[in-house]
């Protein structure tokens, strides 16, 4: 479980500081969430593939992402046009489609995966240490930073473990169905997780402490912010305020 195959790379996102691409992400995606017709939709949507050209990520895998998220918009098109009660609208055997709601649920979808792709783009081109960063440069409470990395680092650990004991019940010839033993063997699998992660998590904790850990992980490199930084940062964002304007 890799969860930051996009931080690797070389190309001009990658190379981008984590605080200006912070910002241009909270602009981007403030104004897309708020734009209300169609056109802004789709001139956010291409703009958002202008930023994934740019990360020159694996296609591949950013199409994996976007499919789990789209996933949960299929079920905007299966009510809304159906539920939806403008004006015109046009018949499929006993079912009323509005036009209306078509448009509606099309908004919906190029706005989400508008900002799905504007987040891999700018915010997994950075490693969890960089977005902690720049979380304290923020100003966010440091306590919340130091949960906040220690969550994201161990959800790796934590699906190993959950690896480990799938493998273990299905060498004992463990064979999923829909019956009280599996949904047994799944509670079970669990239960076992939830006590490996709390025993874990008192080993981690005593390992910190014996390493004089103070509530906080120092900072031992600083962020260098140089021309290219502005001139990017502006120009993003003067473009994505143009686009928001056309609403």
């Amino acid at each position: 479980m890799h969860l930051e195959e996009f931080a690797e790379g070389e190309s001009l996102l990658h190379k981008i500081d984590p605080r200006v691409k912070v910002i241009i992400f909270l602009v981007i995606v403030s104004f897309c969430a708020t734009s209300n017709h169609l056109k802004t939709s789709f001139f956010y949507f291409l703009y958002a593939l202008v930023f994934l050209t740019l990360a020159k990520l694996k296609l591949k895998a950013v199409l994996m992402r976007l499919l789990g998220a789209n996933f949960f918009i299929l079920f905007i098109w299966i009510f809304i046009p159906f539920s939806y009660s403008e004006n015109p609208y046009f018949e499929v055997g006993p079912f009323k489609i509005s036009l209306e709601g078509l448009v509606l649920a099309l908004n919906i979808t190029l706005k989400c995966n508008a900002i799905v792709i504007v987040t891999i783009s700018l915010l997994a081109t950075s490693s969890i240490f960089y977005l902690a960063h720049v979380m304290l440069h923020f100003r966010v409470p440091s306590k919340l930073v130091t949960i906040f990395f220690l969550f994201y680092r161990y959800i790796t650990v934590m699906h190993e473990e959950y690896l480990k004991l799938k493998r273990t019940i299905l060498a004992r010839g463990f064979v999923p169905r829909t019956n009280f033993h599996t949904y047994k063997t799944y509670a079970y699998l669990i239960g076992a997780l939830i006590l490996k992660s709390l025993e874990r998590a008192d080993e981690i904790y005593k390992a910190m402490l014996c390493r004089g850990f103070k509530d906080f992980f120092p900072l031992l490199e600083h962020f260098t912010f140089k021309t290219k930084d502005f001139i990017f940062g502006l120009v993003t964002i003067l473009i994505s305020f143009l686009i928001w304007l056309t609403s």
